[in-house]
């Protein structure tokens, strides 16, 4: 469950939720996952929650995106009005419920890759969440794989989704998967 915008905000998520699974069942679709792609910023609702129930009992997964360590850089690459903390407090509290996927996307801007500084922070966060009983399955480290929006974004370099993806081992223990740019 993903697309060109957040798929939570549909009124009905719940809903979509249930259909999914039930075609799934009806169909004998057992070896199909299915898989909610989110920015994490509506998981604390009521009809979210709801259609995670739904896909947990129907061997479902949530990959959330943690694009930032610190405040400021979640607010020049994500220009959400959400504030970081809500995403942060989402992600800390749905992976009390169930394991799962984070998904962060690292980019240079304006020719310049994300600091130590702010990838440190990043593995502070990611530490936050096991620290309060959080489970994290996996952390995907992608890089820019289509062309955005601004020019001024590009993708990192191999080495650089190397150097961010040892370390996030390094620092937090998780399992860690790398993701580069098409060449």
């Amino acid at each position: 469950l993903s697309g060109d915008g957040e798929p939570t905000i549909y009124r009905n998520f719940d809903e979509v939720a249930r259909v999914c699974a039930e075609v799934r069942r009806r169909r004998g679709l057992d070896s199909v996952k299915l898989i909610l792609i989110t920015n994490a910023s509506l998981l604390e609702t009521d009809r979210v929650r709801a259609g995670l129930e739904i896909l947990d009992a129907n061997g479902g997964e949530i990959w959330a995106k943690l694009d930032a360590g610190t405040e400021a850089y979640y607010a020049e690459v994500a220009r959400s009005a959400v504030p970081f903390g809500r995403i942060l407090d989402n992600l800390r509290e749905t992976s009390q419920r169930r394991p799962i996927v984070i998904q962060s996307l690292f980019m240079r801007l304006r020719g310049q890759p994300p600091s130590k500084t702010e990838q440190a922070a990043y593995c502070d966060r990611l530490g936050e969440i096991l620290a309060a009983g959080g489970r994290i399955k996996e952390v995907q480290i992608h890089t820019v794989a289509r062309p955005p929006a601004e020019a001024w974004v590009t993708a990192l370099e191999p080495v650089e989704v190397d150097a961010i993806v040892a370390m996030v081992r390094d620092r937090t223990g998780l399992a860690v998967a790398s993701f580069y740019a098409p060449e």
